[in-house]
């Protein structure tokens, strides 16, 4: 078990470094291209109801998709303790319903109504890579390990086609997403 741990923080800690050293003009044209992918996705165009996120060094930005669709209902999530809280966000003030969380991450503010969990379409996940299998490397924190066995709606993992690998570690917790959405 530690040798796996060990295995998948090094992983972690390789792939977050090829990451960070996208350019700014690849990692903008990357994430479009994942976009417009999610935007003629049959699931997305379905789904009412959004869980999403903000990008963080240097994930997927998602920005113009959600301001592309601002009558869909955007959920984004805070990290509070160990947990993942949601909460429902305006796409027409974005911009004031978020601010600067725990970890430096784009938050909606703890003021704003927390979302339906009972009723959610499609759940857009942030991943350090993801596989063939489904499996998510994520950053080591277990907010989504714990979140993600009782949450209802299509779980896709958002990654750069570079993040897709054939096999990663996994863990007995670790919940396969039903999928993986690259540019």
């Amino acid at each position: 078990m530690q040798g796996k741990q060990k295995s998948k923080k090094q992983l972690r800690q390789t792939l977050l470094a090829h990451r960070l050293h996208i350019s700014h003009e690849s990692w903008q044209q990357k994430s479009q291209m994942l976009c417009d992918r999610l935007l003629n996705w049959q699931v997305f165009q379905e789904a009412q109801t959004i869980l999403a996120f903000t990008s963080f060094r240097q994930e997927p930005d998602l920005s113009s998709l959600w301001h592309s669709f601002p009558d869909k209902n955007w959920g984004f999530s805070r990290c509070v303790k160990k947990d993942l809280i949601w909460h429902q966000v305006a796409i027409a003030d974005f911009a004031n319903n978020m601010r600067s969380g725990t970890f430096g991450i784009l938050e909606p503010r703890d003021d704003l109504s927390l979302i339906d969990l009972e009723n959610i379409d499609l759940i857009l996940i942030p991943a350090v890579a993801c596989d063939r299998r489904g499996y998510r490397l994520g950053y080591g924190g277990g907010f989504y390990d714990r979140w993600l066995p009782n949450s209802t709606g299509v779980k896709a993992g958002i990654i750069f086609d570079k993040f897709y690998l054939d096999k990663i570690p996994n863990d007995i917790w670790d919940v396969p997403l039903d999928a993986i959405v690259t540019n």
